[in-house]
């Protein structure tokens, strides 16, 4: 009986190793097949047409927001400049795109002079507010406009979501307002 429960047990504990996966490699959410690939057709903070192939050769950072947010916005923009600033040489392998929410307000002038703030690798997105959906609905980012105060002033609620996509322009992880610059450094480089 002694004999049958060890190997009961050591069957159990070799079924369970034989499950078990190595750990990830990355820091964010690996969402390989998950998510579409990088494609889409805007406006550059320059006021030039732009296609997601635009990117292709240079790690992407898709993340959506808008010029007059209050706090989400600059801080994770900050956070992107601090990881540039990390990769070093390599950050001229990374654009970190910046899709605007709010296209009435956030026009190319004012994207460019808001994302240049920031570094010269993170470019300013815009489009019509058609345009600007079908991307949002592309990488299911959620976001809605709050109502107007006196001056005409409103916020934009939106998803805060960081999609990271490989040279080939490939979904390839996911960040969110918890990922760390520490984490977003180590899986960029």
């Amino acid at each position: 009986m002694r004999r049958l429960l060890l190997l009961v047990a050591t069957g159990i504990l070799l079924g369970l190793a034989a499950c078990s996966r190595a750990p990830s490699p990355w820091a964010l959410t690996d969402v390989r097949g998950h998510l579409p690939d990088l494609r889409f057709h805007l406006i550059d903070d320059r006021g030039q047409p732009v296609s997601g192939a635009r990117y292709r050769g240079k790690v992407a950072v898709l993340y959506f927001g808008y010029t007059h947010c209050p706090d989400v916005c600059p801080t994770t923009l900050a956070h992107l400049t601090v990881v540039l600033q990390n990769l070093g040489p390599l950050a001229e392998q990374v654009r970190v795109l910046f899709v605007s929410v709010d296209p009435r307000r956030d026009t190319p002038a004012v994207l460019r002079e808001y994302v240049h703030a920031f570094g010269p690798h993170i470019v300013g997105l815009t489009g019509t507010p058609d345009e600007i959906a079908r991307v949002a609905k592309r990488y299911r980012v959620a976001y809605s406009y709050g109502r107007p105060d006196a001056r005409g002033n409103y916020t934009v609620n939106h998803s805060a979501a960081l999609f990271v996509f490989d040279a080939q322009g490939r979904a390839r992880l996911l960040g969110t307002q918890q990922s760390t610059v520490q984490q977003l450094t180590h899986d960029l480089r």
